[in-house]
């Protein structure tokens, strides 16, 4: 029998690693891109910071609206996880949030080594699905609740939360997400009158008079007159104007709820009312979540979430269902709330206005706890 040697074992030895290192480099990367995908990454032109948050901030806005997400989250997320729009993966999904597929996505998906080889990533026909779908998952899962407990303008605990929550692995995410949004400064977004305090600090770092300053208005000028300096700063895009338009028309028939304006007695033949800060009308017989999601220029997701009900919960004649997301907290005078026979949690939190997971949250007890009949329910 003819024994192997040292250096001749260590040869083929060699060889078998260089094999195996052939085989793998020849399987497919998930990062290869078809001749498609590499067409539209080397048609992308690169956005500056300034030009992304110009061109994302409305939606930002429009989802703190719609969901109660912080605008400079979604915005700082959106950014932090696309790289201003400009990340290979971004571009060929329009996915601007790195959402994975989980197993409720039944979309396009699209394999990219991120965590795992073969990660599957959500896939959407337009960045503003992305937007939609961002907002749509974070205020609809049940491990993001704790959130909704934050201030909208406190987004160090946002970014701590989503961490907590899973919602990256990286163990750095709280502090990279707070760093890009005090960078940019699009924490200013979630003050009062945001948008206007952005474009005064744009203005003031560019050396240039923010958009309808006062200036202008004293000399007959008007925002849309002034010069090319104007695209610096962040005025609403085509779409925001026509958004704007059909706010003006609703005033006619009805609320906007999206704007929170005013309070309108009447829309399409439902009585609006308004409680603790907040629009909502009573079901009528074959009213669906649907039905008055229509009504309202909202989707079906958005006001199952103002209301606090899943996806299997169905309308009955006379339940209050709100148009735009509820108050943290009670704002009237009374402090506590005596439980009556077959009063629930959820009931309460329709009752008052109040979110369902910050009244749970006040009083330490799951939504789906019995109450008992005397029992004293926190409301602020």
């Amino acid at each position: 029998m003819k024994i192997i040697g040292k250096t001749t074992f260590g040869t083929i030895f060699l060889c078998f690693i260089l094999l195996a290192t052939v085989t793998n480099a020849s399987a497919q990367d998930p990062r290869t891109l078809t001749e498609e995908e590499q067409v539209l990454v080397d048609n992308h032109v690169k956005l500056t910071r300034q030009e992304y948050i110009h061109k994302w901030c409305h939606h930002a806005l429009q989802n703190r609206e719609l969901y109660g997400i912080p605008a400079s989250i979604t915005l700082g997320q959106a950014i932090l996880e696309s790289g201003y729009g400009n990340s290979a993966l971004s571009i060929i999904t329009n996915n601007h949030f790195n959402i994975k597929c989980k197993n409720n996505w039944e979309g396009r998906t699209r394999t990219w080594s991120d965590d795992n080889p073969d990660d599957c990533f959500r896939v959407y026909d337009s960045i503003e699905e992305s937007y939609d779908d961002h907002g749509d998952y974070v205020s609809s899962r049940s491990w993001y609740e704790f959130l909704f407990a934050y201030d909208l303008t406190d987004y160090k605990s946002w970014a701590k939360g989503l961490k907590k929550a899973g919602y990256a692995t990286d163990p750095n995410y709280a502090e990279n997400l707070i760093r890009v949004i005090e960078d940019t400064h699009i924490y200013l977004l979630d003050e009062e009158n945001g948008l206007e305090r952005y474009n005064e600090y744009l203005a003031a770092s560019l050396g240039i008079e923010p958009v309808g300053n006062t200036k202008d208005e004293e000399n007959g000028n008007s925002s849309d007159e002034k010069s090319n300096d104007a695209n610096t700063t962040i005025t609403p895009p085509a779409e925001e104007t026509e958004h704007d338009h059909m706010a003006k028309a609703y005033a006619d028939n009805g609320i906007d709820p999206n704007l929170y304006r005013v309070t309108i007695n009447s829309h399409h033949g439902y009585s609006v009312y308004f409680t603790n800060g907040t629009h909502y009308v009573v079901a009528k017989a074959n009213d669906t979540y649907a039905s008055i999601a229509k009504l309202f220029e909202l989707s079906e997701g958005a006001i199952r979430s103002y209301n606090d009900v899943n996806n299997g919960a169905q309308l009955h004649k006379g339940d209050i269902v709100y148009v735009e997301r509820k108050s943290a907290r009670w704002q009237g005078n009374d402090l506590l709330h005596k439980v009556a026979e077959g009063e629930t949690l959820h009931m309460l939190s329709q009752i008052y206005g109040i979110r369902l997971n910050q009244l749970s949250k006040m009083n330490r007890i799951r939504p789906t706890d019995p109450l008992k009949v005397g029992q004293t329910i926190r409301l602020r």
